[in-house]
């Protein structure tokens, strides 16, 4: 497959509308673009070499932690290209919303496990609307049920 002209590739990572991180072996964030700076409200100067602690609420973190180290020291994922991954996430005001992603290795000089990138959308106003969706399925069937 014809590889499209890299300044057509980089444009179109760095305008997405969708979030495209790039964090290295240890978690730090090394490429942050317009899409994550609209979802999340950080800046790309305030989050480039910071930890992915920025966008992760607390109690998610160690479990994350722990399967990214297993990941980075395997230099395999046990999530396939199909997966797509759904979770809480922070903004930089401190709201949390719901986020989807999915991720893939990205291979270092050597052939390893370098990099992680994940490609990421706000799923917070579908997830909303679903929520209230089963909650006037649950209430009609309350209400059929006890007529």
């Amino acid at each position: 497959m014809p590889v499209p002209h890299p300044e057509l590739l980089a444009h179109m990572t760095i305008h997405a509308p969708d979030g495209i991180v790039i964090v290295d072996s240890e978690g730090l964030i090394q490429f942050w673009n317009s899409g994550s700076e609209r979802i999340f409200g950080w800046k790309e100067s305030e989050v480039l070499g910071q930890s992915l602690d920025l966008i992760i609420p607390e109690r998610h973190r160690r479990p994350h932690w722990d399967g990214f180290h297993a990941a980075m020291a395997k230099g395999t994922t046990r999530y396939g290209a199909s997966d797509l991954l759904t979770v809480p996430a922070l903004k930089a005001d401190g709201a949390t919303l719901s986020i989807e992603f999915s991720v893939c290795l990205l291979p270092d000089p050597q052939g390893g496990a370098g990099h992680v990138g994940a490609v990421i959308r706000d799923v917070t106003a579908r997830r909303a609307q679903e929520k209230e969706l089963r909650r006037r399925l649950a209430d009609a069937n309350v209400r059929t049920t006890t007529v």
